[in-house]
Formats: C-alpha cells, sequence, structure tokens
C-alpha cells in the first residue's frame, strides 16, 4: 500500500507531478497493476473451474482504491461490496490468502469459506466484502460510529456502487452518518452501468454526489481513472472527517472493462466503447506515460516493475493451488465473534 511522505522527502525524491513524486508514481503504478495482473490470473482460474460461484473482477478501476488508499493513514477502515479484491489488494492484504480464499482453500483469508465476495482482515481494518447490494453502507457507518465514540481520530472508506446508490438504506444511513457528525466517506464507485443497466437509464439524476445535499452532507465528483484526481479528492474528504464535520461523499467515476461477473457477457455496451476507454482513459497507462515523459523511469525499469508483479501472482496462484481444502469441521467455527472489531473482549456467559 502506497504511503504518505512528509514535504521534505517529497522534495528529496524530487516531484514528478503537482501532488505526486516520483517514488509515489511508482508505488502507485506497482499497485495498480498489481490488481491487474491479479484479477486477469483470477479471469483464468475461474475459467478453469477452480473459482467457483460468482466472481466480480476490478479491472478499470484500479486507481479509485490506490488513490483512497494514498489518502489514508493506519487504522483507518475499509468496508466494500463483492467486488472487493482490488480493495484487498490495495489495503495491503496478501496476494497468497486472497487468492487461496478465491479457490476456496484452507490458506485464505476466511479458511476457504467465504470465497469471492466474503473476506474479512481484522489486521488490515477491511471489514469485508459484501454480497448483499448496499448492506455494507450502514455498516461503514456503523464503524465509524464506534470510532468516534472511542474519539481516536480514524475514518472508515464505505464503498458502494451506482446501481446500491439507489437503495433505500443508503438514504437512511445518510441521514444517522450526518446527524451524528460521522467520521465516514461515502465512496460511490460509479463504473456506469450498475449491474449492467446503463445509469442513464436508471437514474434520474445522474449526479450521484449531490444525494446527500438534503442531509448536509458535502460532495464531489471526481475522475476516477486518474490516481492523482482520486488522492487529491480522498485527502480533501479526509480532512473534512478528521476535522469533526462530519460525513463526506466522493462520486467516482470509473470504468470497468469486463462485464459485471465472470457470467455477465456484456451485451448492453459496445466493444468499441470499451475498447475506447482503454486507449484513451486507462489510468495504469496515464501514470506509465506520467513516469517515461518526466524521464522517472525507463521502459526497462517499467518492465522490470511487471516481471516482479507477475512473479507475484504466479506465486498467488501456485500458492492457492497447493494450499489444501478446509477440513469438514470447520463448518462449526468462527459462528460466533468472541472479540470486538475494535478490540474490546466481548461478554460471554449464560443467556
Amino acid at each position: 500500500m502506497a504511503t504518505r511522505k512528509s514535504a521534505a522527502q517529497d522534495k528529496a525524491a524530487g516531484k514528478a507531478s503537482g501532488s505526486a513524486s516520483a517514488d509515489e508514481l511508482k508505488s502507485y503504478y506497482r499497485d495498480m497493476l498489481l490488481i491487474r495482473r491479479f484479477e486477469e490470473k483470477a479471469g483464468q482460474l475461474y475459467g478453469m473451474g477452480l473459482i467457483g460461484g460468482f466472481c466480480h473482477l476490478y479491472i478499470g478501476q484500479e486507481a479509485v482504491v490506490v488513490g483512497l488508499e494514498a489518502a489514508a493513514e493506519e487504522g483507518d477502515k475499509r468496508v466494500t461490496s463483492y467486488r472487493d479484491h482490488g480493495h484487498m489488494l490495495a489495503c495491503g492484504m496478501d496476494p497468497d490468502g486472497v487468492m487461496a480464499e478465491l479457490t476456496g482453500r484452507e490458506g485464505g483469508y476466511s479458511k476457504g469459506k467465504g470465497g469471492s465476495m466474503h473476506m474479512f482482515s481484522k489486521e488490515k481494518h477491511f471489514y469485508g466484502g459484501h454480497g448483499i447490494v448496499g448492506a455494507q453502507v450502514p455498516i461503514g457507518a456503523g464503524l465509524a460510529f464506534a470510532d468516534k465514540y472511542l474519539d481516536n481520530n480514524r475514518v472508515t472508506f464505505t464503498y458502494f456502487g451506482d446501481g446500491a446508490a439507489n437503495q433505500g438504506q443508503v438514504y437512511e444511513t445518510f441521514n444517522m452518518a450526518a446527524l451524528w457528525k460521522l467520521p465516514v466517506i461515502f465512496v460511490i464507485e460509479n463504473n456506469q452501468y450498475a449491474m449492467g443497466t446503463a445509469q442513464v437509464r436508471s437514474t434520474s439524476s445522474a449526479d450521484l454526489y449531490k444525494r446527500g445535499e438534503a442531509f448536509g452532507i458535502p460532495g464531489e465528483l471526481v475522475d476516477g481513472m486518474d490516481v492523482l484526481a482520486v488522492k487529491e479528492a480522498g485527502e480533501k474528504a479526509v480532512t473534512h472527517c478528521r476535522s469533526g464535520k462530519g460525513p463526506y461523499i466522493l462520486e467516482v467515476k470509473t470504468y470497468r472493462y469486463r462485464g459485471h461477473s465472470m457470467s455477465d457477457p456484456a451485451k448492453y455496451r459496445t466493444r468499441e466503447e470499451v475498447q475506447k476507454m482503454r486507449e484513451e482513459k486507462d489510468a495504469i497507462e496515464r501514470v506509465r506515460v506520467m513516469l517515461l515523459d518526466g524521464k522517472h523511469a525507463s521502459e526497462d525499469d517499467l518492465k522490470a516493475i511487471d516481471k516482479e508483479i507477475k512473479d507475484v501472482v504466479s506465486k498467488s496462484a501456485d500458492f492457492a493451488k497447493d494450499s489444501p481444502e478446509p477440513d469438514p469441521s470447520e463448518l462449526w467455527t468462527d459462528i460466533y465473534a468472541r472479540d470486538s472489531p475494535q478490540g474490546a473482549a466481548l461478554e460471554t456467559g449464560d443467556a
């Protein structure tokens, strides 16, 4: 995961852009490329029958989580929907454990019992991918409520899509978050097609970032294909939340290159449209050009990074294949929580 640098470190590294040093750009490039290559490999394993059930790939949307993680600090939390592999990798979860979980193996983050859509890492403050559309939104507000109660200066990133933006529970959550001034950033990952319907056909108001106006929640529209723009917007939202001003909405306009899930042929859009986005808007290519044009990296340097990432992803696939399936006895474990997410022991006793 990309980390913040001090002004002195930025100056020493040499600024490569208006808001990122050369080292930071390389870090964002590496992080986004890891997600891209990992998802490509996951797609291959799904085609081979090694990943069962649903599998929603993040290809094309990499700049969203990488940019926002660059604005996060240690202890901040994140919760998202079932399109969650990219979020896991961006917050520093081990690719081996993520891939093993995708394939339902014992070495996975949820011991092979959660699969693609339901992973969790207390260590990385990742509170899951959630299969029910919009269900993670009130959970994110709950995490932020705990942080406010504990007065620990933490922020929660609550991710959901343009389809989920029309769910009633989202607005109930907006109301409570505004009423209690919760430190939560509502991130609408608008990939413009929800489950398969263009936003223009499903949503009467196109500006999703304005959905909080009735509750007094400020919002902002962000180019989700530009990692630096996402980082800058994320820092603004984080500052707002940490200063006690309550929630913030970021509508991050992005684009997924694959269908809604691996079973979706995506016939609701043309191949030409997808190709045009790849050629003109790709977030990884944009950073690649910045590195080359600014002479911060050579073609050989970038090829070396690509090889390094491919090796990491290949290793994760091998780890997953070699990891055994969960023992049947695991059906009876992890049913009741022993500790709260905040670390306080739960009371136990006879009911």
